[in-house]
Formats: structure tokens, sequence, C-alpha cells
């Protein structure tokens, strides 16, 4: 049994079926199955307060939906997190009516929340080469580090496919990435990001603990075994203040500035989207907006007429 599968005992026949199909049909991650758990059983734990359950989905309606996002909104939770959670419980009901469990959708007609526009924390291409170059030792720490650093800005990857990485995805100035979805893509390494990893492999032997049969390309310190979030977390927030950055880096922080700065140097929208593995155009042309409005501020800073509407102008 999976430890995704055996943190399901304590929930009901219809959600661990509906989590057991995102696991083996839809080929989700294990962070991904986790977070639509949670979403359930928050619901279900205001159902119980009504009297109603996820178990007894044909006698759930609007109004529950409705009464579970006005809680969510007296917990002041984000529109963001209120719009997943909903999402969640619309690929709930969804599948129970694909299995005909339930006549009616109860998410039907209830819209999500409309979202705030926040636009990606960025760096800038001098902070991001700071940060590539942030003293470290000569360790297999320290050259772990700074590979693992490289592979997020240089190949745009989400933290979950860095971790995920294993040995035989790296070929040559290439690696084999498994996104969202279970989504293969092959995507470039920066010349770089190459030679970083190449150290990095020279002395990747330390982390072992004697367990050699391990295959995950970035190892913790500790147990010798795979690098979890939260360590390459740490990692990349260590570098940003090595390299003295005046804001808070995060593993998508580099992730952002990759596409940010792919796009700045004259990428197509559709080869970025490529690269970041995104399934909808759309998701990509967020970054746009970033470029738009660093082009806007040059142009408002450099260009003579950028000023023009301050004096009066009379046209007939």
């Amino acid at each position: 049994m999976s430890s995704t599968s055996a943190k399901r005992d304590g929930q009901g026949e219809f959600v661990r079926g509906f989590l057991a199909f995102l696991e083996v049909e839809k080929g989700y991650s294990p962070a991904t199955i986790r977070s639509y758990g949670t979403d359930l059983e928050q619901f279900e734990e205001f159902l119980r307060g009504r009297k109603a359950s996820l178990e007894r989905p044909a006698r759930l309606n609007r109004d529950h939906v409705r009464g579970f996002l006005a809680e969510l909104h007296r917990r002041q939770m984000t529109k963001t997190s209120m719009g997943r959670k909903l999402s969640s419980l619309r690929a709930y009901f969804k599948y129970l009516l694909r299995h005909k469990v339930i006549t009616k959708d109860p998410v039907a007609g209830i819209r999500n929340p409309k979202q705030e526009k926040h636009h990606p924390q960025v760096l800038n291409v001098d902070q991001a080469v700071s940060l590539m170059e942030a003293r470290v030792e000569p360790d297999p720490e320290g050259l772990r580090d700074v590979a693992l650093a490289e592979v997020l800005y240089g190949s745009g990857l989400r933290i979950s496919e860095a971790i995920g990485l294993d040995l035989n995805d790296v070929d040559s100035d290439v690696i084999r990435v498994t996104g969202k979805g279970s989504k293969e893509r092959i995507v470039p390494l920066s010349d770089a990001a190459v030679a970083r990893i190449r150290r990095y492999l020279g002395q990747r032997h330390a982390f072992l603990k004697g367990n050699y049969a391990e295959q995950a390309l970035f190892l913790s310190s500790r147990a010798g075994k795979r690098l979890d979030r939260r360590q390459a977390n740490r990692i990349v927030a260590r570098l940003g203040k090595l390299a003295g950055l005046p804001l808070d880096v995060h593993p998508h922080t580099l992730r952002h500035s990759f596409a940010t700065h792919m796009l700045e140097a004259g990428a197509d929208l559709r080869s970025v989207q490529e690269l970041l593995g995104h399934e909808n155009l759309t998701t990509t042309q967020r970054y746009t907006h970033l470029d738009m409005q660093r082009i806007m501020q040059v142009y408002d800073h450099a260009h003579p007429l950028a000023h023009a509407g301050d004096t009066d102008t009379n046209e007939d």
C-alpha cells in the first residue's frame, strides 16, 4: 500500500474512490492528492455541523456549498484558496456524476470567487546572476545547492520536478522532466547548469550514507535520501541571503524569473509554454504582463515623448 493510500483509511468510501481515481487514472502527484483530500475533509467537517456528509451526496445541494464558501470567507481565507477548494468539490461531484452516484451537481452554477490579480515575484537579471554566483563552500552541500539553483532558474522547473529528478533523467545537456499529471517533457540545460551538475555529481557519493541504490539526483545531507520540498526551500532562501538580495527568494521565484527573462530576451510564448510544461497558454501569458510592465517603465523613463501629455496640446 502506498503512503498516499494509507492516509485514506479515515475517509469514506466515495472520497477514497475519488482519491484513488486521481492517483491511478489522472496520475496526480501525492502532494496534489493530499490537497484534494484536505479540501474534502474541511468540507466534510463543515457538513457534520449541519447533519450532512459527503457520504450522503444525494442529499447535498447548492446551499451546502454556498454555506461552506461563506464560512471560509468569515475565516478570512484568500479568494485563491477558496477557489481551489471549490475546484476540488467540483471535481469530486463530477466524479460522482460520472459514476451515477448522484443525478444533480450541487456545485453547478456556483462561480469561483473573483481573483485578485497578483503578478509573480521575479528577480531582475542582475539579481538572478548574483544568486547563481553566491559564495558557497566548495563542499558537497555547497555544490548541490548551486546545482539545484541552476536547474530551477536555468530550466524553469517546478520545485517538485527538480527534486523528483533521478540520475538517469540527466542526459548530457538536456533533462527528462516529469511534470503535472505525470506528463514528461525534455528541457535543455544551460552550460552553467551542466557544469554545476557535473561538479556536484563528483561529490554526490558523500550523501549516500551507504545507500548506493538511491537514484535521486538531489540528495538530503542527513538521510542520504531524496531532497524534500522543505529542504529545497531552505536552500534557495539561503542562497538569496548569501547573495544579499533584498527580498525573500523561493524556488518558484526562480521559475518565474526564468519565464520572464526568456520573454524579455525575445522567446516566443509557445516555446516558453513548452519549457514550463503549462497545459494552457493562458497560464504562460501572465508573464507577458510582467514583461509589458517593464517595457512601459523603460519607455516612460527614456522616451522623450513619454510625458508629452504633461503640456497642453490642442487638436481640432
